[in-house]
């Protein structure tokens, strides 16, 4: 049996916006442990959770390394919601059969909002 991928550590010099981005926009909840300088974002449904962890000066945010990809069946109506709480993704392209659409979290990460999940194949 091979492991599946539960949580994902991101490293950010702006802990709390992006505690309040991710909350706001994508339903986490944070969990916070004393003496821990990690902060747990944690899904309200199925998914993975978000390890913030402070960056150390010399990091560089944003990199684009990695893309979190973020499952919505009506990319357009999630974009429109998006941009009424201050979140402005770019152009909503169409590629084989679902739509994409790009934005970046506080740390310039880079993220996306798909549905391809919900294509038919």
């Amino acid at each position: 049996m091979h492991p599946p991928l539960s949580r994902l550590v991101l490293y950010t010099k702006r802990m709390e916006e992006m505690v309040a981005f991710y909350t706001l926009h994508f339903g986490y909840r944070a969990d916070r442990r004393d003496g821990d300088r990690i902060v747990e974002l944690i899904p309200l449904g199925p998914g993975a959770h978000l390890m913030l962890h402070p960056a150390g000066k010399a990091t560089r945010e944003g990199q684009v390394v990695v893309k979190l990809v973020f499952d919505v069946p009506d990319v357009a109506a999630f974009c429109a919601q998006a941009r009424e709480r201050g979140l402005e993704f770019g152009a909503i392209h169409k590629a084989d059969g679902y739509e994409f659409a790009n934005a970046k979290d506080p740390s310039k990460n880079a993220i996306s909002v798909s549905s391809r999940a919900f294509a038919v194949r």
